[in-house]
């Protein structure tokens, strides 16, 4: 199935990978919002389950091995056309996860990858469900005990 104009929408997997007070981000090397910041993520797979295709997706795009913590939403993302068609339609599966090992190197569909400082989120020219994922992951994570 075509990503542009599909038949029906198509599961993406969105990984909020953070590293102490910093989080993961890339910047998108393909349509929709190509060029922008965003989450490393991607298409699922058929026979993956969603914690193996985010953690599959952080690898290819970042290099970085993580864990994953738990579910943060599901965000439904449509782009139209400029003529009013639907050109995109995802249902976004997003997943906190934490840092395991690596450094960021863009790779697959990112164009970048690097560590933003979580209090430089709110500034960003973000998604707006971009940064809503991102705020909603890190409250998730400060009740959480800290990693070995």
């Amino acid at each position: 199935m075509s990503r542009e104009y599909p038949e029906r929408p198509i599961v993406g997997i969105g990984a909020v990978v953070l590293k102490d007070d910093h989080v993961l981000l890339i910047r998108r090397g393909k349509p929709p919002r190509l060029g922008s910041l965003s989450l490393p993520g991607g298409a699922q797979h058929v026979g993956e389950t969603v914690h193996e295709g985010a953690l599959r997706e952080v690898m290819e795009e970042t290099g970085i091995e993580a864990e994953v913590l738990g579910l943060i939403d599901v965000v439904d993302s449509m782009t139209k056309d400029d003529d009013g068609r639907l050109q995109f339609h995802y249902t976004l599966v997003d997943v906190v996860c934490r840092w395991v090992a690596g450094e960021p190197r863009a790779a697959g569909d990112a164009a970048d990858a690097l560590w933003m400082p979580l209090a430089e989120v709110p500034a960003l020219e973000l998604w707006s469900e971009t940064r809503r994922i991102i705020e909603l992951a890190a409250e998730m994570t400060e009740a959480l005990p800290p990693s070995d």
